[in-house]
């Protein structure tokens, strides 16, 4: 179970130096050429698998780019890492643990040992543990304190156990069951479970509380004051476990709260949080959109599994966007990378690859603890289409900084109105098109010059409308967004997050910056309720305590 390799410096391989010189080379490369002199640059630049087709033209490359992204990766040795991780060898090196999402979705009768145990037989029983809970709800079976079926289920949960499962359920919606609809409560502020609250009644409710440790603040806070208006509505301690079941590695903090030891889902710490949605933590997933489309999502990622690991790396998926975003991220200084959605269901798929990328990739040291040489993850932004046309594609197109694009469209919209999809998937690709080929000087001025503008006029106006153009971006095209290819394209970039860690030779399955600050916010709540009396560390947070207590006494 050893670590695959000892971490490298990236900047000293042959491939990276010959990127670097490449870089120079291309200073000067125009798409907009590019695509008038090669009729074939679409058809070289795209490919299609697991229900997903990628047009990767519209990128500063050309194929001696692709060659040397290919040539790092395996310099890098990443076929290795690949079959490692799914071996289940030690890839969180700071935690000592494998990172074996990928078994949540393998078949049943496949095999994979962890510390001398094989551990499917465990995943598929959970699997039909979820299956178990789920007709029972759905069938009416499983009835609230007073003999009424569930109609309402609340994930209490924060982080992985909430941005995965809200952004499935909510992006397959026309999949949904009738009868049960999937609400979720995250952030501590109590606005949101008063919000929440007013629209459930207790008697028809289920809360999952999804918490691996069974103590995360923001997690058992909303519980309790889930069970507390539970008993305000006229539920019962002794039908308590009606109304709630765990999902979370701590059997006995949940039993404590009242939960029934056989309505409690495991948790295995081979599974991170923003990897999870695929385990029990999924279990709103099931609920909303039933077991048959739930294994069907784990089979799309299944199938994304297959291409990531036998596809050669020139036409890999995963692999590509990865290398892409190494190319812009370290050979072209871009800082971030926006996320574009043309479908209403996707609109949260941005708030999960945040998560997914940022809390795996923001690392500044390698698997070894030595600092990192060269710049890791980006900032991932970005919202659903057409809306962020009319605010924020103005940075993109005019903006002085590069930021790559993920234009992610379905070809067929579950909700036609008129000719309002078509409509749509016109303005996906015509932002993606703007960004290539901006507006020069001369198109400018001449476009003016239709106008009938005075010759004076035009030339202060023309430099306002000049678009810079050649600005990347990668467009995803799905036929719809159904659950087999949801799964894959949510495991397309879980893998393009994890090929991108193996580059730098940083850990993409820990985050201990989370930590430090829930560690602090112990000691800052204590100042601000009186519990402690001493200082804070710093002027500025004894400030702001001192600040709110003094708010709070008036």
């Amino acid at each position: 179970m050893a670590y695959y390799r000892t971490p490298h410096d990236v900047t000293q391989l042959p491939a990276w130096k010959a990127l670097s010189q490449h870089r120079t080379a291309m200073q000067d490369f125009s798409m907009r050429e590019a695509f008038k002199a090669d009729p074939q640059r679409f058809n070289q630049f795209s490919l299609s698998g697991c229900g997903l087709f990628l047009d990767y033209s519209k990128n500063l490359i050309t194929s001696e780019t692709r060659d040397l992204l290919v040539k790092l990766a395996a310099e890098v040795d990443l076929n290795a890492a690949i079959k490692a991780m799914f071996a289940g060898e030690i890839l969180n090196a700071s935690e000592g643990r494998p990172a074996l999402h990928t078994a949540l979705r393998r078949p049943v009768g496949d095999k994979l040992s962890v510390n001398g145990t094989n551990i499917m037989p465990d995943v598929h029983k959970v699997l039909n543990q979820i299956t178990e809970l789920v007709t029972r709800i759905h069938d009416g079976l499983w009835r609230g304190y007073t003999e009424k079926p569930i109609t309402d289920v609340v994930n209490i949960g924060i982080g992985g156990s909430f941005l995965g499962p809200e952004l499935v359920s909510e992006a397959l919606l026309p999949y949904s069951q009738k009868g049960v609809r999937c609400h979720y409560l995250a952030n501590i502020d109590g606005s949101e479970f008063h919000e929440l609250s007013a629209k459930l009644r207790a008697e028809t409710t289920l809360f999952i509380v999804s918490s691996k440790s069974f103590n995360t603040l923001e997690t058992l806070k909303n519980a309790q004051a889930s069970r507390a208006w539970y008993l305000a509505q006229g539920g019962s301690e002794a039908e308590l476990h009606r109304h709630f079941i765990a999902v979370s590695s701590n059997n006995a903090a949940a039993v404590a709260f009242g939960i029934r030891e056989e309505n409690i889902f495991p948790m295995w710490d081979w599974v991170g949080g923003r990897y999870s949605l695929w385990s029990a933590i999924g279990l709103p997933i099931a609920l909303s959109i039933g077991m048959a489309n739930f294994k069907e999502l784990l089979s799309g990622a299944y199938t994304m599994d297959q291409h990531f690991q036998t596809a050669p790396f020139e036409q890999n998926i995963p692999v590509l966007l990865a290398l892409l975003g190494v190319w812009y991220n370290n050979f072209w200084e871009a800082q971030s990378h926006a996320i574009l959605p043309y479908d209403h269901y996707l609109r949260n798929i941005t708030k999960h690859l945040q998560q997914l990328d940022m809390e795996s990739n923001g690392k500044s040291v390698r698997q070894d603890g030595s600092p990192v040489s060269v710049e890791t993850g980006p900032v991932i932004w970005g919202g659903v289409g057409c809306n962020g046309q009319h605010a924020y594609h103005q940075l993109l197109h005019q903006g002085t900084q590069m930021i790559p694009a993920d234009f992610i469209v379905p070809v067929v919209s579950f909700n036609p109105v008129a000719d309002h999809h078509q409509w749509l998937f016109a303005n996906c690709l015509s932002q993606s098109q703007a960004l290539m080929l901006g507006k020069t000087r001369s198109e400018a001025e001449a476009e003016l010059r239709e106008k009938g503008m005075a010759e004076a006029d035009i030339q202060k106006l023309a430099p306002h409308k000049v678009i810079p153009g050649n600005r990347p971006s990668n467009t995803l095209v799905l036929e719809r967004v159904s659950p087999r290819r949801l799964g894959a394209l949510v495991a397309m970039y879980e893998h393009k997050v994890f090929v991108q860690s193996v580059i730098w030779g940083t850990n993409a399955f820990d985050q201990w910056g989370v930590e430090l600050g829930k560690e602090l916010g112990k000691g800052v709540y204590q100042r601000l309720t009186g519990g402690i009396e001493e200082p804070a560390e710093d002027g500025s947070t004894q400030g702001l305590i001192s600040y709110f207590r003094g708010r709070h006494r008036g």
